[in-house]
């Protein structure tokens, strides 16, 4: 008979509440190894003057970035040494199950285009609108946009370098450690509190915000702060979700870099650029017809735009609620959620 795959036989482990054998990690070693790695991920940060901000010098600055890459890469790597050791420590397997179990090993491509799929149904809206609305499809064909992006240490960070440590730290190597306690409540720890360490991970953008805008006033920086909290720790949830479901770490690092270059879709307002004459601002809006003139001689496309916008937006989110549990559905997956 062949032997019980390791993901299996764990999930057996977390979910048979009849157990009465000790966790492979008690809660409070994977609680402080958690702190610790995010400790260890955000404060080389403010450790040495070439990755500490200043008012004079911004986090996006070429060398602060260069800076901190190289930091986080080194911390990256130094927790998942440790992480490796602890689970062939206390786990008592394989190499390759405890890559499986980081969410390393095997990468299935057709995982990561399913919960890009899946991910891309949320964002429909915004898909709508940069591709048709600003003709964006144009550049994403030619490859211009992705090659311009990643031409810049800005969108290297955000899109490359930020999605695959973050997720390796706050995802990969937190929901291991957390896979090997055994909590009553298994799963809602998993997936609503591992998180909240990689929302944590973010506060510190508060006060870098204060240093580089020294003339904004409290509260909305601090409101910029709490919305940033917000948004980092539910996708924080739906990460742990689609790494739970898909034992694959790379579909998660794929809908990350997405999100980022998505950014938070528009929920109010018109969509389209505003065409004046002599110039466009806020994108181009080329053989779109449907336009209105305002008092100001300024014109903005037409109610149409905006109202098919949000149709597809709410249709997209519909769609992705129904194909959840389809297309996140992996043989590969660390734990059967129920």
């Amino acid at each position: 008979m062949a032997p019980t795959p390791f993901y299996q036989r764990l999930s057996k482990y977390i979910l048979d509440s009849d157990k009465v054998e000790p966790p492979m990690l008690s809660a409070s070693a994977a609680a402080a190894l958690s702190v610790a790695y995010t400790l260890l991920y955000v404060l080389p940060f403010y450790l040495s003057s070439s990755t500490r901000p200043s008012p004079t010098l911004s986090r996006d600055a070429p060398s602060v970035i260069r800076a901190r890459i190289r930091f986080v890469t080194a911390s990256v790597f130094i927790c998942s040494i440790l992480t490796i050791y602890v689970i062939s420590a206390r786990a008592e397997v394989s190499y390759s199950e405890t890559f499986h179990l980081l969410g390393w090993y095997p990468c299935s491509p057709l995982d990561i285009a399913k919960v890009l799929s899946l991910t891309a149904l949320l964002f429909a809206g915004p898909l709508f609108e940069k591709g048709v609305i600003e003709s964006g499809w144009r550049d994403w064909v030619k490859g211009r946009d992705l090659h311009e992006t990643l031409s810049s240490w800005i969108g290297w960070r955000n899109y490359i370098a930020g999605p695959f440590t973050e997720e390796l730290l706050f995802r990969s190597l937190l929901l291991s450690l957390h896979l090997l306690t055994r909590p009553p409540s298994s799963q809602i720890i998993l997936i609503f509190v591992t998180p909240l360490y990689f929302g944590i991970g973010h506060i510190h953008h508060f006060y870098e915000y204060t240093l580089t805008h020294p003339f904004t006033p409290l509260p909305p920086a601090l409101l910029r702060s709490v919305v940033q909290f917000g948004y980092t720790t539910v996708f924080g949830w739906y990460a742990a979700f689609l790494l739970l479901r898909t034992g694959n770490l790379w579909g998660v690092v794929a809908v990350h870099s997405f999100c980022n270059w998505m950014g938070l879709p528009r929920v109010w307002g018109r969509v389209g650029g505003v065409v004046i004459e002599g110039g466009v601002v806020g994108g181009p809006v080329r053989g779109k017809e449907d336009k209105d003139r305002g008092d100001d001689g300024v014109q903005k496309l037409g109610l149409s735009w905006t109202a098919a916008y949000y149709l597809i937006l709410v249709a997209g989110a519909v769609a992705w609620w129904k194909a959840l549990w389809v297309l996140s559905k992996s043989e590969r997956g660390l734990l059967e959620i129920r």
